[in-house]
């Protein structure tokens, strides 16, 4: 797990913490037997402790479960990890030809893939990330459906008008998620100069 990553962690509707692994974690195992949920403000995915196991248990189970997995060569200290991949005889000529070998291609391929990312799928995958903490915290409140349909099609007003009446904490992180430069669902794109007229 990144340095720099921050989690929320939520009991009904109220964020009752945010920072670190740690400070999520202890904040899950305070709220024991109540039940937290903690989401990476990253991805919005859900981080799931065994808060049973008290904090220092907790996080070590959790990054048992999450340690990436090393087997046969590679260069660990570099970060560097061993998978499969499956390629045809032609791709590996290919490859093998390139400048310090398949591995030190694919690396570079994938590189400059990322830093030519194409901006609908950003756009997508930052509304995916805000949609991902809307279905678990505000699932059942009024207008989620509507609120979901703006999310995805673009409509900022419209979103905004719909969380209105949601509660503020669950109302605030959303807001929050979407003013991070990279996901935020509603930037305007090349694929999305349309949408951007219509937001006004």
């Amino acid at each position: 797990m990144p340095d720099a990553a921050t989690f929320s962690v939520f009991l009904d509707s109220r964020r009752i913490a945010h920072g670190d692994l740690l400070a999520a974690a202890r904040a899950a195992v305070a709220a024991h037997p109540q039940s937290a949920l903690v989401f990476d403000d990253a991805s919005g995915n859900r981080v799931e402790f065994d808060v049973r196991l008290g904090v220092e248990g907790a996080l070590a189970a959790y990054r048992d479960q999450h340690a990436p997995t090393r087997q046969g060569r590679g260069r660990p200290r570099l970060g560097v990890t061993p998978r499969e991949v499956t390629l045809l005889p032609r791709h590996w000529d290919w490859l093998a030809r390139r400048r310090g070998g398949a591995s030190a291609a694919l690396r570079r391929l994938v590189e400059d893939a990322i830093r030519a990312d194409d901006p609908a799928d950003r756009l997508r995958l930052a509304r995916e990330t805000v949609y991902r903490v809307m279905s678990v915290l505000a699932g059942d409140l009024p207008d989620f459906e509507a609120a979901s349909r703006a999310l995805f099609a673009g409509r900022q007003a419209e979103f905004s008008a719909c969380i209105a009446a949601w509660p503020a904490d669950i109302r605030g992180y959303l807001v929050e998620l979407m003013s991070r430069r990279a996901l935020n669902p509603f930037a305007p794109t090349e694929s999305s100069a349309s949408e951007e007229t219509s937001l006004g």
